[in-house]
């Protein structure tokens, strides 16, 4: 009896029933038995085993809840000697771990009644000139709730895109607008996955998340050069007709990753469906986040794996700083193969050149000691001023807001008689 530290009470053969128990200690040394708790061992006392076991079950067993009762557990001892069952609890653990970072339950969270109100007042705060807001406004009732039941019995799908071109300097890009309706249960997905994705990204990724844009993506990369001898290099890349060329299968497996619910992936990859085999609409809202994700694992390698110190992304176009010339060669062929063999993706433009010939970077020239805009935007302004567009001209001062490029743009304007016609904000900025 002494290896048996369970009593059965009340047991009835014919059921095969085990009762609770209580225990300790089942060593064949002394204090040993059923009452032998020892919870308070001295450090020469060799019963200090504390657990429980039943008197039907041999120790090894473990109980399945098989409609009998009864309870095994080994000792804390044994535990620390059983290596392969240490093993099973640390990659049973680990499975429980990489499980619970998969998030479920968001089909019925965010397609809500008031969830998707709430995002046709948002996606409409720039677009109540447009018709599909006025039709979607005067019958406000009606839509939300067809895009409620359609969404619930899984009947829903996006609306034909309205598609045109612009031109972006000598670059022309064909956008991808949607359907009103479709912009509200985009804006009701946007507001349940980003912070899902936000808590994934690196803190130098600036490109469509709060607190960061453009303006801070400049004033960290100065901060970055300031702290590096001019002649250290720096490494700009961009990657190749990025929007066009994302893989929605690759795309879909990061969703996967983060979101166990498998409805609400299936929605969110009906906004990256294209005609072409290749690629995500640029226009929809979703498409910005879903490009922030799908680089996401190039920082991360950047980061963790080639421990670059400065780094900034803006969409697709990245800096590494503070390099030595063989740092950055070796920098960029890893970077290249990385996006090669990991994303199905290529490397467009590159420049590898020494910190003092200034960074050309989101929409600036930056220096240690000053940054001008581009010329492009030096170009957007004179033609704002000679067409009288005040919109633009504000908004290019915006832009330029804490650059050298302000005296010029104060000079034209004044030439032009204008600077008094503008707003008080963007004056105060001219007269800095």
């Amino acid at each position: 009896m002494n290896n048996n530290i369970g009593q059965h009470n009340n047991m009835q053969s014919e059921q095969n029933e085990v009762s609770a128990l209580r225990g300790g200690n089942w060593s064949n040394s002394s204090n040993a038995g059923v009452g032998a708790v020892n919870l308070n061992n001295n450090r020469s006392n060799s019963n200090t085993n504390i657990g429980g076991r039943d008197s039907f079950f041999k120790p090894e067993t473990t109980m399945v809840d098989t409609g009998e009762t009864g309870i095994c557990c080994p000792a804390i001892s044994e535990i620390k000697n059983d290596v392969a069952f240490s093993s099973r609890l640390n990659l049973e653990s680990q499975g429980t771990s990489q499980k619970s970072k998969r998030i479920g339950f968001l089909y019925e969270k965010t397609f809500t009644i008031d969830s998707l109100y709430e995002a046709y007042e948002i996606a409409r705060a720039d677009k109540r000139k447009k018709y599909g807001t006025f039709y979607f406004d005067t019958h406000i009732g009606s839509e939300i709730q067809k895009l409620y039941e359609e969404l619930h019995s899984d009947r829903y799908t996006p609306k034909s895109y309205k598609i045109f071109k612009i031109k972006e300097g000598h670059k022309v890009r064909t956008i991808y607008a949607p359907h009103f309706r479709d912009l509200v249960v985009q804006h009701a997905i946007y507001k349940t996955i980003y912070p899902i994705f936000d808590k994934k990204m690196i803190d130098t990724s600036y490109a469509c998340r709060k607190g960061k844009g453009t303006h801070k993506a400049s004033e960290y990369t100065q901060k970055e050069i300031r702290k590096y001898d001019g002649n250290k290099y720096f490494a700009k890349l961009d990657i190749k007709g990025f929007f066009y060329n994302i893989t929605r299968s690759i795309l879909k497996r990061f969703f996967e990753k983060y979101i166990k619910d498998t409805r609400f992936v299936r929605v969110m990859c009906m906004f990256a469906e294209m005609m072409t085999k290749l690629g995500i609409p640029i226009g929809n809202l979703l498409s910005q986040i879903y490009a922030l994700m799908f680089l996401n694992p190039l920082d991360h390698f950047i980061k963790r794996e080639l421990k670059v110190k400065s780094y900034v992304r803006y969409v697709d176009d990245f800096v590494m700083i503070g390099l030595s010339l063989d740092e950055a060669k070796e920098f960029k062929r890893r970077c290249e193969n990385f996006v090669q063999d990991k994303l199905n993706l290529r490397l467009s433009h590159w420049h590898i050149q020494k910190i003092k010939r200034g960074i050309n970077f989101v929409g600036y020239r930056t220096w240690k000691s000053i940054k001008f805009v581009r010329k492009h935007s030096m170009f957007k302004m004179k033609r704002a001023i000679k067409k009288f567009k005040l919109e633009s001209i504000v908004s290019l001062i915006g832009h330029a807001k804490g650059t050298g490029s302000i005296p010029y743009y104060r000079s034209m304007l004044i030439e032009f008689q204008i600077l008094h016609l503008l707003p008080q904000g963007s004056i105060r900025w001219l007269n800095i």
